[in-house]
């Protein structure tokens, strides 16, 4: 009897960093993600509203980020209460924030990064 192979999960990644943020989404596609990303905040919150994925990523570099990435964070949760929201960052700015549901450390190795991320997406998926 054949199986069933579950559904990709998908991910809307927003990443201010030019340069880093096609390397994740390429890195979560080879993992088996479906991934939908930008640079910018207001056009994430757009994609949201286009269509809800399994998580939200959201990069936050730097302390200056915090403010952002909390609103983005507020707006999304108002939206879908339920939404998995993670933010990427490192200790610092994990300290100060306590809007999403986990933390993704920016030390980066790629096969923590897939983990990490595929640990907060349960197998049946977010129910929209």
């Amino acid at each position: 009897m054949p199986t069933e192979t579950p559904a990709p999960k998908s991910i809307l990644h927003i990443c201010k960093r030019e340069i880093l943020r096609p390397i994740r989404d390429q890195i979560l596609r080879l993992s088996g993600f479906i991934v939908e990303s930008t640079c910018d905040v207001n056009e994430g919150l757009a994609l949201f509203h286009k269509e809800t994925p399994d998580l939200v990523l959201i990069d936050v570099e730097g302390e200056t980020a915090v403010a952002d990435a909390e609103r983005l964070c507020a707006e999304i949760k108002t939206i879908h209460p339920g939404q998995l929201v993670a933010f990427v960052c490192n200790w610092r700015v994990a300290l100060l924030t306590d809007c999403p549901d986990e933390i993704v450390r920016t030390e980066f190795d790629p096969k923590a990064f897939v983990s990490g991320v595929s640990s907060m997406i349960p197998e049946s998926g977010f129910t929209h």
